[in-house]
């Protein structure tokens, strides 16, 4: 009976640090539809630049948020818009912050916009 043997450590989920010395452990698919909408591609960047330039004017508990929702930010239309509670904690937290956060208000504004 023949067998196919994988190599060593394929399909194997690898731990890895984040900044912060957590591990995540995950898998990247990669990013699907990207090339399909420059535009939202552009919006979700505009995006999430404003969130790191926001990150120094936050809580330590905003900036934690901040930090989860980074990756969750896709490029591809499909993946974005099931994205909607992820949006919806951003928007809230530019509310909360005030006026320093309205370069990510209007950022988040234009991705919204976009997705319809």
């Amino acid at each position: 009976m023949a067998t196919s043997r994988l190599p060593r450590g394929a399909g194997v989920l690898r731990p890895r640090l984040h900044q912060r010395g957590e591990q995540v452990i995950g898998i990247n698919h990669g990013i699907v539809g990207a090339a399909q909408d420059p535009e939202l591609r552009l919006a979700v960047q505009e995006l999430t630049a404003r969130l790191r330039d926001l990150t120094a004017h936050l809580t330590p508990d905003q900036a934690r948020t901040v930090e989860e929702t980074l990756p969750v930010l896709a490029l591809d239309r499909e993946a974005m818009t099931g994205r909607g509670l992820t949006l919806a904690r951003l928007g809230q937290l530019t509310t909360a912050v005030g006026p320093v956060a309205q370069p990510v208000a209007d950022a988040l504004g234009r991705v919204l916009g976009l997705l319809g």
